[in-house]
């Protein structure tokens, strides 16, 4: 009997009709397009005007289900990444199966920030490889205006709204992930962090007025930590799996900075047309980074590609995941 794996067999996204520009946010903060662009690689993000994260998710996994050609009740587990669940609770994948009709799912919340897809492509693979489930939809999705103070320089021109969601579904072809190297470190918190709203420090007027509600970021702390953590575990993951330069056909890197991007790509020895790249349109969508890439770029992977998909976020969590892509578009 062969060995079973996990394979992404369908992807698809949703980002909102809004755009904002870097022109845009100059009339809100002191910035400028030139500053932008220069140190993250930004030109443009999407923004939800009306409507959730559940909504965007909700939309993906629509426009998922028809690719395939699959009803909602065929889907047996949802595992949604992100860090604006519609509400602390119920979790924002309960409401998503509610809202698509996936009445025959059940689902959870994962928290990773901008790690979130891969740790919950990796969680994912294990119910397919245990042999218990054989359709789980894995989504990536942020709405990061809905968090973000758009006084704040430092945070307000990086982030974006966006979903994606891939099907993962048994392989007995040697197709799909094969490793995943994952790791955490919460003493990064401090550098990273939407300091109110938990029960650490739950909401009051004060933590209103005082604008702890939105995302804070020590950037060059963030940084550093990034550039170093996100190509160290690109590189271990070829190193445990034996893959080089030339037999890597594709990296998919969390869109959060250009210049970590470029960091991570060089580490690998991987030139700059085997790098997925759509940070200048949509941002940093924090779980929906990874998906949105795998969707802007299904057309051009192909059955056995070897990619490898790597992320750091808020924290810390950082990761890789090397698979091999299972079908053609």
């Amino acid at each position: 009997m062969s060995k079973i794996t996990a394979a992404i067999t369908g992807v698809h996204g949703y980002l909102p009709e809004t755009v904002v520009t870097n022109h845009d946010l100059a009339k809100m903060v002191d910035t400028t397009d030139e500053w932008i662009l220069s140190r993250t690689g930004i030109s443009e993000r999407r923004i939800m005007k009306n409507g959730a994260s559940s909504d965007m998710a909700a939309e993906a996994v629509k426009g998922l289900l028809a690719k395939k050609g699959l009803s909602p009740l065929d889907i047996e587990l949802v595992i949604l990444a992100t860090v604006t669940p519609d509400y602390p609770f119920p979790s924002t994948a309960n409401v998503v199966c509610d809202k698509v009709g996936m009445t025959n799912a059940w689902g959870f919340d994962l928290k990773a920030a901008c790690s979130g897809f891969i740790f919950a492509l990796e969680t994912g693979t294990k119910f397919i490889t245990s042999g218990t489930h054989k359709r789980v939809i894995v989504i990536g999705v942020d709405m990061m205006s809905s968090i973000i103070d758009y006084e704040d320089r430092a945070t307000c021109v990086i982030f974006g709204d966006g979903a994606g969601a891939v099907l993962l579904e048994p392989n007995e072809e040697g197709l799909g992930v094969i490793d995943a190297v994952l790791k955490t470190d919460g003493s990064g918190r401090k550098y990273l962090i939407q300091p109110a709203g938990g029960s650490a420090n739950p909401p009051t007027i004060k933590t209103v007025e005082n604008r702890d509600h939105f995302v804070k970021q020590e950037g060059k702390a963030v940084f550093k930590f990034a550039v170093t953590n996100m190509a160290d575990v690109s590189a271990e993951i070829m190193e445990r799996n034996n893959l080089t330069s030339e037999t890597v056909d594709w990296l998919v890197p969390h869109q959060a900075n250009l210049r970590i991007i470029d960091a991570t790509a060089e580490r690998m020895g991987l030139s700059k047309d085997k790098v997925m790249v759509n940070i200048q349109k949509y941002g940093n969508t924090t779980a929906g980074t990874l998906p949105l890439c795998l969707w802007d770029w299904e057309k051009q992977l192909k059955k056995g590609d070897n990619v490898v998909l790597s992320a750091f976020g808020g924290g810390f969590t950082w990761g890789a995941i090397y698979l091999k892509w299972a079908y053609n578009s």
